[in-house]
């Protein structure tokens, strides 16, 4: 077994962790670092319950080396919004009551705020093809899209609220 020190910044936080090679950014995260809001779904990389952002960009965890996250930063659910201040995804996933069991909730939020990020104003064809990598078992995909569009200011959520 190889083991090394990985530097790498969680959520704004300096983090040095001796891993073995072989371990995910995933366990990284939940064992080492005690962040679970970052869920172990497949842990094959089929259902983007793991998506964390890696220096802004979406990645499945579960997929990731943590020797891979050495000198980046990594952003995970507990690192976009407080309880105090949400999010505006994760706002528009409550205001549009978006998540079912919640097994996929972390995932998707992470998924969404990523997608915002590198399209401004999606529309629904869209946001179905950028978000098809995260997996519902609970079915709330239309909720899901109404959710992405109300915190993209383009969709019935949003609408309302500016009525």
């Amino acid at each position: 077994m190889s083991r090394t020190s990985v530097n790498l910044t969680v959520n704004g936080d300096q983090h040095v962790v001796e891993v073995d090679t072989r371990r995910s950014l995933l366990d990284l995260l939940r064992d080492d670092l005690g962040l679970t809001g970052t869920q172990k779904g497949c842990d094959q990389g089929a259902c983007g319950a793991c998506t964390v952002h890696l220096d802004g960009r979406r990645r499945l965890s579960c997929l990731t080396l943590a020797v891979q996250a050495e000198g980046h930063a990594v952003t995970t659910i507990e690192g976009i919004g407080t309880g105090d201040a949400l999010h505006p995804v994760q706002q528009a996933f409550l205001d549009c009551d978006a998540f079912q069991c919640g097994a996929c909730t972390a995932g998707q939020v992470m998924s969404a705020v990523a997608l915002l990020d590198e399209v401004e104003r999606p529309g629904a064809e869209e946001v179905r093809e950028l978000m098809s990598g995260n997996l519902c078992r609970c079915g709330a995909y239309p909720r899901i899209v109404d959710a992405v569009l109300a915190a993209a200011g383009s969709g019935p959520a949003a609408a309302a609220t500016e009525a």
